[in-house]
């Protein structure tokens, strides 16, 4: 008997252990999962209308840890939210977070669940009218309703009609209303009821203490039954209603007639002027507004004619048979593999065609994506793209070149409307889009740019280009130029406006900066420049360069203060490649600095490579230079380095470019310009009247510069001794630990370790490592610096 219930109890055990009751600890945990997942799956429903073009191409790449999806909860939002947006219900799905989250509400407090299955099963029954209301009322938008309910839509009008479906709808909607708001005939004709009262005694006033003749409820009385006529004339001018109050607020017994004789003056206060204003205003109204471009006024722009048309008639000349050739070769190609296409259109660019398909219902974007170079391999043709979808569009793209291009040049992009009559800082005519139009962005909104490309496919004539535009869009004294060419031979025509448009440092020869040690000395001159503009910002108290202009233009900043106009300064790199073989970090950190913070002092860097490896074009580099130019790539590698997306490795050469800033990639012809027309533009400016010298940039004086002072004792900086206890207690030889012991600039401390090199405490410049201290400890130096005395 006791090994039976040994037994017995031994079953019921195992039965609780199987039970599917939740304890009290679990009902937390699951209501909190619910609740959670109900957040998530909100936001990703919000962000699937901003973010299902960009992420439809990445469904089907769900398992590749590399791709990223737009979506604010990434490929999981973006594969959850076309489930139940696209494939669902659309709008209607947003019912499904709100029950979750009542349902986690419900677990996570304790309360009694049984009225859950009553709002579930009402819940999807509103959710199934809301799909099919919006696909009936919504049906150019497929999008509202979802797959569900536009075909639930559309079955149900094959055989009922529109007609049916609406009356079937209107049912449905009047279930809904009697079964879970208790809607009733007589409810609504209360509800009506009870809204008019509240209507009429909304226009009595309850303020009113007398009741009788003056009573404003028998003046001015309103019914339903008649409509309300307002008369203010009779109502004003009635001798038997008293005045309520007077026009200053206060009540009085005047009789109107005697107020309308007691005149209001109204006293104007004056705002007072600062004392600089005050200046200011008097002197532009002597001299007027301060012009830069004064002292070159008679500077002329170059004439539209130094620039070659390179053959170009303006327009594109339309190939028919090609275009019929190529849509008959793309449909028969998407036939075979079971894709229907309802319509198809194209956009004749200058060397590209795009050809606008829009798939039948049900297909997959990404299946047409994977069928690229199928679609290649038909049209035999390179440079074949597809953009699945197009941003802003319902299509799907495909990019084909055309047999005969047509070069864009750099004339007709320079005499367009857009360029001409562009209201930008610093305006670049790129070239023309597929649609032929010009492209024209403002380089200090974007506000660094990084191009790179294989060799040959056209980055210097996209610097050429970049140059070009400013040159004929800005006056000498408003922008500056700083050119690096490594390659020695690129940039040197620029040569001829070295004092006109170029910027160099102070004790250089040649404005064009070729040498590799000049560029580190360069880099960090104008890292100077940048902290002494940040400076002159801070005292003029504004934000950035054009307010600081503006404001010196007007006269409000004294010249004797420090304070003078601000050119923009653009830094242009050839080969950026070079210089990070040869100096690295050195050239790194500069130009890191200068991206992150020279934006508002008007100091903008384009860098041009063509090696576009991760050793070169660095994560720090990246982060800081958001728009992106890429002409053609031999790898998908090089195209995602670039661009953070591929398609540079589809390009066709020859100034066919990618472009991007941080978000649509938009596909541009660049406009050519040639060697002998940049020839011609530097010949006509540099024959003008010129500034005496180059833009100077403040000088840097690097610790490799060596020692260019005398042991003079008199010349020394009054910092000398200080110094010299610093970097002998330390025993290390180095101009950084005067700057941090010593909170001095570092020009300031390369001159001290120069001193201290010439009265023999350090040694001689050792490269990357610390000088040598030769004295060895405090004695010494006194002994030392004792004896230089004598």
């Amino acid at each position: 008997m006791a090994k039976k219930k040994r037994t017995k109890s031994k079953s019921t055990s195992s039965k609780k252990s199987f039970s599917l009751k939740l304890s009290k600890q679990n009902k937390i945990i699951f209501g909190s999962l619910l609740i959670v997942l109900s957040i998530a799956l909100f936001f990703s429903f919000l962000s699937y209308f901003f973010t299902w073009q960009d992420d439809q191409s990445l469904l089907s790449e769900f398992n590749d840890r590399n791709a990223q999806a737009s979506n604010l909860l990434n490929k999981f939002g973006a594969a959850v939210s076309h489930f139940f947006m696209f494939k669902g219900f659309g709008l209607a799905s947003f019912a499904f977070p709100l029950l979750l989250a009542i349902t986690g509400l419900y677990l996570f407090l304790g309360l009694n669940g049984k009225s859950l299955v009553g709002k579930w099963i009402w819940g999807l029954v509103g959710i199934i009218w809301v799909s099919v209301a919006l696909g009936f009322f919504a049906m150019e938008q497929p999008l509202l309703g979802g797959l569900i309910g536009f075909e639930m839509n559309d079955f149900l009008q094959d055989y009922a009609g529109k007609i049916g479906v609406f009356l079937l709808l209107i049912f449905v909607l009047m279930v809904i209303l009697v079964r879970l708001f208790n809607f009733t005939p007589e409810g609504f004709a209360n509800f009506f009821r009870s809204q008019q009262q509240k209507i009429k005694s909304d226009f009595k006033n309850p303020n009113t203490e007398a009741k009788g003749k003056n009573d404003p409820e028998e003046i001015i009385s309103l019914s339903f039954d008649e409509e309300p006529e307002l008369k203010i004339d009779d109502y004003t001018h009635r001798k038997d209603i008293p005045p309520l109050q007077n026009e200053a607020g206060l009540d009085v017994n005047l009789p109107q007639d005697d107020k309308a004789d007691i005149d209001l003056t109204v006293e104007q206060v004056t705002v007072e002027e600062e004392e600089t204003d005050v200046k200011a205003a008097k002197l532009v109204k002597d001299f007027g507004e301060f012009d830069p471009k004064l002292e070159l006024g008679n500077y002329k722009f170059p004439p539209i004619e130094l620039l070659d048309p390179h053959g170009a008639s303006g327009g594109i000349t339309i190939n028919q048979e090609e275009l019929e050739e190529n849509k008959n070769k793309i449909v028969s190609t998407l036939k075979n593999y079971k894709i229907g296409i309802a319509q198809i259109k194209a956009t004749i660019g200058p060397t590209v065609t795009l050809y606008e398909i829009v798939p039948e219902a049900g297909i997959r974007i990404s299946k047409i994506k994977n069928l690229e170079d199928d679609i290649a391999l038909s049209l035999a043709a390179l440079g074949i793209r597809i953009i699945a979808p197009i941003p802003g569009k319902g299509t799907v793209g495909i990019e084909v070149p055309n047999k005969n291009a047509t070069v864009v040049s750099m004339r007709s992009v320079i005499a367009s409307n857009k360029f001409q009559k562009a209201e930008m800082e610093l305006p670049i005519a790129f070239g023309k889009t597929i649609s032929n139009e010009t492209f024209v962005v403002d380089l200090s909104k974007m506000p660094h740019l990084l191009m790179a490309g294989a060799t040959g496919q056209g980055k210097s004539v996209g610097l050429n280009a970049v140059i070009t535009s400013i040159l004929y869009k800005k006056h000498p004294a408003e922008v500056k130029f700083v050119l690096v060419d490594p390659k020695k031979v690129e940039l040197t025509l620029y040569n001829k406006i070295e004092r006109h448009f170029l910027a160099k440092l102070p004790d250089s020869d040649e404005a064009i900066i070729t040498d590799n040690n000049k560029v580190i000395n360069t880099l960090n001159s104008l890292c100077i420049e940048m902290d002494n503009r940040y400076e002159l910002l801070k005292t003029a108290m504004v934000r950035n360069i054009k307010e600081y202009n503006v404001k010196f233009k007007a006269r409000k900043l004294n010249p004797n203060d420090g304070h003078k106009f601000l050119p923009y300064i653009v830094l242009v790199i050839d080969e950026f490649a070079d210089l990070i073989m040869t100096a690295g970090k050195e050239v790194e950190t500069p130009i890191a600095r200068l991206a992150q913070l020279a934006r508002a002092i008007g100091i903008h860097l384009i860098i041009a490579t063509q090696r576009p490896s991760v050793n070169v074009i660095t994560g720090i580099i990246k982060a800081n230079f958001p728009a992106r130019i890429a002409f053609r790539v031999t790898s998908k590698i090089d195209s995602r380095t670039i661009l953070d997306t591929q398609g540079a490795d589809q390009l066709i050469g020859r100034g066919d470019m990618l472009y991007t800033q941080g978000n649509d990639v938009t596909r541009l012809q660049c406009a050519f310009v040639d060697t002998p027309e940049v020839a011609k533009i530097t010949d006509y400016i540099g024959s003008q009247r010129a500034y005496p010298e180059a833009h100077l940039l403040p000088e840097y004086v690097g610790e490799e510069s060596g020692t260019s002072l005398d042991n003079n004792i008199s010349d020394r900086d009054a910092m000398f001794r200080e110094a010299a206890e610093v970097i002998v207690t330390a025993q290390q030889g180095s101009a950084s630990l005067i700057q941090r012991k010593l909170k001095l600039g570092y020009n300031r401390a390369g001159r001290i370790i120069d001193q201290l090199e010439a009265a023999g405490i350090v040694g001689p410049f050792e490269g990357s490592k610390a000088r040598q201290v030769l004295v060895p400890d405090m004695y010494a130096l006194d002994q030392l610096l004792a004896n230089e005395t004598k």
